[in-house]
């Protein structure tokens, strides 16, 4: 069988399983059997595959099936500028959260160095993204997940910043050094009755622990927002990533604890994702 062949097997495959995107999930499977690129396999779509191909490619057809994502099957996801190593530890980057690193790198000087805290780090592709921009920087990212804080270790080594972040697993309520310059988080702010209406790739593959706020969403948030009033220097920033219909009453608990709004951003959709306030 060829690399046309089986490609349009996969495609008819995933199609019939009602996947959403099934020639590009098929091509980026093969690319991951042939560790080759989708460019270079379309150009050479007479190639013959070994058994052992063959039987790689339908394993991973096996698992997309099951709706497991495909950044999962692959490993890998792209976010910002780079390439991070994923599991299903940690929550797959997005590039609404792309957003977050834009408004960030607004109060990071290129020629300053600022102490920053990434809180629930996950693949610590936030933290590591931030620190390639702004090579003066020292950070600390922090997480309740061991198994997150090994990815985003790797992730640090991948990226040659092992001695730049420090990596602890802890819940940020236990947390005690302080004076940072900014703070930044993408806490879990799914509500319960959201979480039930989401895809089921999501749903049943990426890690409740990094989606669940809690009842209302607002569990992870409020004890990200009443903590950074300790952690943070005066004027010091806290960028977060929230959920379209949290401005209001985000905006509700930063007032409350001491914060000025400085800015709420949306994201490719047009839709409120990231706010950014000042501790005063």
């Amino acid at each position: 069988m060829n690399c046309s062949e089986i490609l349009n097997n996969g495609k008819n495959f995933l199609k019939k399983n009602n996947i959403k995107s099934p020639i590009l999930d098929s091509e980026l499977l093969l690319s991951k059997v042939l560790n080759k690129t989708r460019e270079d396999i379309l150009l050479n779509s007479n190639h013959i595959l070994k058994k052992h191909e063959i039987n790689r490619f339908n394993s991973y057809l096996l698992r997309r099936q099951l709706n497991e994502p495909i950044a999962y099957i692959l490993g890998f996801k792209y976010f910002w500028k780079y390439k991070f190593v994923i599991n299903n530890s940690v929550l797959i980057p997005r590039p609404d959260t792309e957003l977050i690193i834009e408004e960030c790198l607004k109060y990071l000087p290129n020629d300053k160095s600022k102490k920053i805290l990434d809180v629930g780090t996950g693949s610590g592709c936030i933290v590591v993204s931030l620190l390639k921009e702004r090579s003066k920087c020292k950070a600390t990212a922090v997480d309740i997940s061991r198994k997150a804080i090994n990815v985003a270790k790797t992730n640090a080594k991948l990226h040659q910043l092992e001695n730049k972040i420090n990596f602890i697993n802890i819940d940020i309520d236990k947390y005690k050094s302080n004076n940072y310059d900014l703070i930044v988080s993408n806490p879990p702010y799914v509500s319960s009755i959201e979480f039930k209406r989401l895809d089921n790739d999501i749903k049943f593959h990426e890690p409740i622990l990094a989606l669940s706020g809690g009842s209302d969403g607002f569990r992870d948030l409020r004890k990200v927002i009443v903590k950074s009033k300790k952690l943070l220097k005066i004027n010091g920033k806290l960028v977060l990533e929230i959920g379209h219909k949290q401005k209001n009453q985000c905006t509700k608990i930063l007032y409350e604890n001491g914060f000025y709004i400085n800015k709420i951003s949306k994201d490719l959709s047009g839709k409120d994702r990231c706010i950014v306030s000042s501790r005063l």
